[in-house]
């Protein structure tokens, strides 16, 4: 079994719990999984508290699994360099401007849907990745070619930009977009704090 820290380990068996949990009783705790996600402002349904639990949430398995992969890959390492605190306070900061940027986003369009996912801390790992280790090669599952981590962060963060306008998808790309936003903050106020 491959090394995985405590925060890491702990969110991943909160996601696939949840997960578990919604699937098995799905009529039932229907009425909460609605009240934990993220939901739009002009929906009525917005409560204070979902920019912090809808990241918790998957809408399916698949959602679930490339999400849990991801938090591996990346989280696993960087964990391991940060210690437990760093790495949760980049993780949270990463899901509040991934939820502030897809509320924004889902006024200024009028669109309904709510939002779950740990995507946009996702995101923020990812561009913390390419930040810490930027000449580092990896092997995306797509495409599988070997690049260096930041050629893959400056990729993935132009795509999430274009399908976000594009509109097409139904993916929260600007969601992914808030959580680079608030990893690049917290990243940039830690050097900062270095430097003095």
């Amino acid at each position: 079994m491959p090394f995985i820290p405590p925060v890491t380990k702990a969110l991943m068996l909160l996601c696939v719990g949840l997960f578990c949990l919604f699937s098995l009783a799905r009529i039932e705790l229907a009425p909460l999984k609605n009240a934990l996600a993220l939901w739009p402002l002009n929906t009525g349904l917005f409560n204070f508290w979902q920019p912090f639990t809808y990241a918790f949430l998957h809408g399916d398995s698949l959602h679930l699994f490339f999400n849990m992969l991801g938090l591996w890959m990346f989280g696993a390492e960087l964990e391991t360099v940060w210690g437990g605190k760093r790495y949760a306070q980049l993780l949270a900061a990463s899901a509040l401007t991934g939820a502030a940027a897809q509320l924004v986003f889902t006024l200024i369009m009028g669109t309904s849907a709510p939002t779950v996912g740990i995507s946009g801390a996702l995101f923020g790992l990812l561009l913390s990745y390419g930040l810490m280790f930027p000449d580092r090669v990896i092997m995306p599952l797509f495409p599988p070619i070997p690049m260096k981590a930041k050629v893959f962060v400056a990729i993935f963060g132009a795509l999430e930009l274009l399908l976000g306008i594009s509109g097409a998808t139904g993916i929260a790309h600007f969601a992914h977009l808030g959580g680079m936003l608030g990893a690049w903050l917290m990243y940039n106020y830690w050097r900062g704090g270095r430097r003095r």
